[in-house]
């Protein structure tokens, strides 16, 4: 507020402010910010939306071919720009990666062996994997992560965030754990799941730690097929207007999913009939 007795010059010196500043105006443009407090603008939307349908058919698809794909389809860009979108996204092209002595790797996060080669799953709460994927918005995105009990497919809590903290995961964790608890508990290299406040969660339960090999999502395999459920499912068929929405309708699909969707790899049962022993899922359909 601008006080009338004092000129506008003595007011912005004393709140050491530029004049020009005050009689800005911001110009109108469709815009979202991003984690990172950068906006983004309409079109950068437009090709994320675009990065990620593509990205869960070729996940193998680097920003190279993926900016080759977009030129292809009539859109300007270079590499620079869909690499930097990908990062924001959180995606990485699918391939065996070589190892580097030189990479910097925080002395606190902690990277655990690969526990699930050829291991037969043969009982619900053998083993949990979680992952964290990109949903996007009419305006902006948001990202979603879930915690999967691997034999049932069964989902036992899932949390959205706006960016890519961590805290999003341990809330989701820590509601899963009020549930049940794991022999083992698998995820990827994610700063996220490397953080000493995420594991530390696992460890004092005495729950055995799993982390896939770096640059091989498809160790977390079923929890990738998940996001392709969500995805072609829900998120693409609705296109959500908010985070609240989303929220409310993300919430509606996992019910459906859990309790009402026949999965193939399951003879057709569902994930709640196969999580639950049979007994139990009479008492909770009651």
């Amino acid at each position: 507020m601008i006080h009338k007795d004092i000129s506008i010059s003595r007011q912005c010196d004393l709140l050491s402010l530029c004049r020009s500043s005050l009689y800005y105006s911001a110009s109108p443009r469709s815009q979202t910010e991003n984690r990172n407090g950068v906006f983004e603008s309409a079109l950068n939307l437009e090709l994320m939306k675009l990065i990620d349908v593509k990205y869960l058919k070729c996940p193998f698809y680097g920003s190279r071919k993926m900016t080759a794909w977009l030129k292809g389809s009539g859109y300007r860009v270079n590499r620079k720009r869909i690499n930097r979108l990908m990062n924001i996204m959180d995606i990485r092209c699918i391939y065996p990666k070589k190892k580097r002595n030189s990479i910097h790797i925080d002395p606190d996060h902690r990277i655990f062996p690969y526990l699930l080669k050829d291991l037969s799953i043969s009982r619900a709460n053998h083993v949990w994997s979680t992952d964290i994927t990109y949903i996007p918005m009419r305006k902006g995105f948001i990202y979603l992560v879930a915690v999967m009990d691997w034999y049932s497919r069964y989902v036992i809590s899932w949390e959205v965030s706006t960016t890519l903290e961590k805290e999003f995961c341990i809330r989701a964790l820590e509601r899963a754990l009020s549930i049940s608890q794991p022999q083992i508990f698998n995820s990827d290299q994610g700063c996220q799941f490397t953080s000493p406040s995420f594991y530390q969660i696992l460890l004092d339960k005495q729950i055995a730690v799993s982390m896939d090999g770096r640059g091989r999502a498809f160790d977390n395999i079923f929890i990738e097929r998940l996001w392709r459920s969500v995805k072609y499912e829900e998120v693409y068929l609705r296109g959500y207007d908010d985070v609240s929405e989303a929220v409310r309708k993300l919430g509606k699909y996992f019910d459906f999913y859990n309790n009402e969707r026949h999965h193939q790899a399951l003879g057709y049962k569902k994930p709640v009939e196969i999580y639950f022993q049979k007994e139990v899922y009479q008492e909770v359909s009651n």
